[in-house]
């Protein structure tokens, strides 16, 4: 009976967790008020969530997105930060399918799979937007209302085609820019699955500058990689704010590593 209820839950279910007991909640912590970060956590991934949550603890983020997020991880992730590292999130999610494969649960009942957004501060307005086109998966985007510092902001969350759809992608990012366009202040993270001269991140350039001062949209920026393969996927782009300091932590759980910034508004 043990074994039918592991296969159905799937690999969604974080390791452990069927066995996990009562514990004592640690002291709550602060988060950093004005940190954002961006994590595509990597799913199917054989990773337990206790993990992912201690690699988000260790930079404490006021906000933070997740790519390829199964809704029953990012439960999970909420769990663990909150009972082992002291840190209360709120949540919303921006599934764009459901899928077995990519999240467990049953083949009648799979798990719901896209983006979330992690906020210490409350969440407002949220809406999730589905792209006409996702090319070979389903992709979109996810935008909220929260606080970042003090300061009110829209927070976009998005996951672009995969890598070799250049033109699927340049219709995404025009979806995408329109809306990021309509705010004097925002917050753009995601994997965009395309290096920073790519003539498909043109149209977000033209609204935001990258976290690293560094890094721009010509061969002569200095970009820091954000992937296994050494090459600068994920981005948190600012519109609005001033980039204070980033790091890029390599992390085995995921081949991408998570990247977080800490942004003062101008």
């Amino acid at each position: 009976m043990l074994a039918l209820c592991m296969a159905l839950v799937g690999p969604s279910a974080p390791t452990g967790a069927l066995f996990a007991g009562a514990q004592s909640a640690p002291a709550v912590r602060d988060v950093v008020p004005n940190r954002v970060m961006t994590w595509n956590i990597c799913n199917p991934c054989e990773v337990s969530d206790v993990d992912r949550a201690a690699e988000i603890a260790a930079a404490a983020p006021q906000v933070i997105g997740l790519q390829e997020a199964c809704v029953r991880d990012v439960e999970w992730i909420r769990e663990y930060l909150k009972n082992l590292h002291g840190l209360d999130y709120h949540v919303e999610y921006g599934s764009v399918l459901r899928k077995w494969g990519r999240c467990g649960g049953t083949p009648w009942n799979p798990g719901a799979f896209g983006q979330a957004i992690l906020s210490a501060a409350p969440m407002r307005d949220p809406v999730n937007v589905e792209y006409p086109d996702g090319g070979s998966e389903d992709r979109g985007y996810m935008a909220v209302t929260t606080t970042v510092g003090d300061r009110s902001v829209r927070v976009f969350n998005t996951h672009l085609a995969q890598r070799r759809q250049e033109t699927v992608r340049a219709d995404q990012t025009r979806v995408l820019a329109a809306e990021v366009a309509r705010h004097d202040r925002a917050i753009l993270l995601g994997d965009f699955n395309a290096v920073p001269d790519s003539p498909e991140l043109t149209g977000i350039w033209a609204l935001a500058t990258d976290a690293d001062p560094q890094c721009h949209p010509s061969p002569t920026g200095t970009c820091q990689p954000t992937t296994d393969w050494q090459s600068k996927f994920d981005y948190v782009f600012l519109r609005g704010f001033v980039p204070l300091r980033h790091r890029v932590h390599p992390t085995p759980y995921s081949d991408h590593h998570p990247l977080h910034t800490d942004v003062d508004p101008t």
